[in-house]
């Protein structure tokens, strides 16, 4: 009998722990924490628009298409210099973006999804111009 509650018990728990696991790695991102804080220009390459957007922890530039969305995020690539983040705004899309980082105030980004219904691809470059506004 306490064989067969253990056995249950570790059937149980390992899925739960596998789904635990890509939160706690979520939790820093090795290069987007090494960016220098305050105010930073994100300029399409294509030529088209820039957006002034306030650093605080280099998570901002993650989700340029889903600014004030609570989006569940997955890690696929966390190193020094780059990072992959995979997300999912519940009813409003989702993402994926690859950040690439040249200098603590220079990177540049790739991104593509669906925002609002509509999909979306972009690259920029985000540059960091001084203070939050």
């Amino acid at each position: 009998m306490a064989r067969t509650r253990a056995f249950l018990f570790a059937a149980l728990a390992t899925p739960v722990a596998l789904l635990a696991a890509p939160v706690v790695a979520q939790a820093s991102l090795t290069m987007l924490d090494t960016l220098t804080h305050g105010g930073w220009e994100v300029r399409s390459r294509d030529g088209g628009s820039v957006r002034k957007i306030c650093v605080r922890t280099g998570r901002e530039l993650i989700q340029l298409r889903h600014p004030d969305s609570t989006c569940n995020r997955f890690v696929v690539e966390n190193s020094a210099n780059e990072t992959t983040v995979q997300y999912t705004c519940r009813g409003n899309g989702y993402g994926r973006t690859h950040i690439r980082k040249e200098s603590d105030t220079l990177v540049q980004i790739d991104s593509q999804g669906i925002a609002g219904g509509k999909p979306f691809q972009f690259t920029a470059e985000a540059r960091r111009t001084g203070g939050c506004d």
